[in-house]
């Protein structure tokens, strides 16, 4: 069964272009929910980023669930999420926590709510 993706293609606006791709659970792309979770790793290609997104709420068994997470443009992310977009720049190693209505740099390891 084919993804219903929240935003449809013509939604999708160059707002954060020329940061490479990035990797982003269905929680985002499909539930809708925004980030809360991002970290920029090693590149794994030239076109990688490193950043990471998630929702938040994924489990270990919905994470090492490779249907649930798929490689993206930061351009699509940045669309869905669009408060991510200040802190693309940051470097390789960064990692951020919504909270409330601001991100807040933290260790790589996300607190368990």
């Amino acid at each position: 069964m084919a993804k219903q993706f929240k935003l449809s293609r013509d939604q999708i606006i160059p707002i954060a272009m020329g940061h490479g791709g990035c990797f982003a659970t269905d929680m985002i792309t499909v539930e809708g929910h925004p980030v809360r979770w991002m970290y920029r790793d090693e590149p794994h290609n030239p076109m990688d980023s490193g950043w990471r997104f998630f929702a938040g709420f994924e489990s270990a068994e919905y994470i090492n669930d490779r249907s649930n997470t798929a490689v993206y443009d930061v351009n699509t992310i940045a669309n869905y999420d669009r408060t991510i977009i200040p802190l693309l720049s940051e470097p390789i190693g960064s990692a951020f926590e919504r909270q409330g209505e601001v991100f807040v740099a933290v260790e790589r390891t996300p607190r368990v709510d």
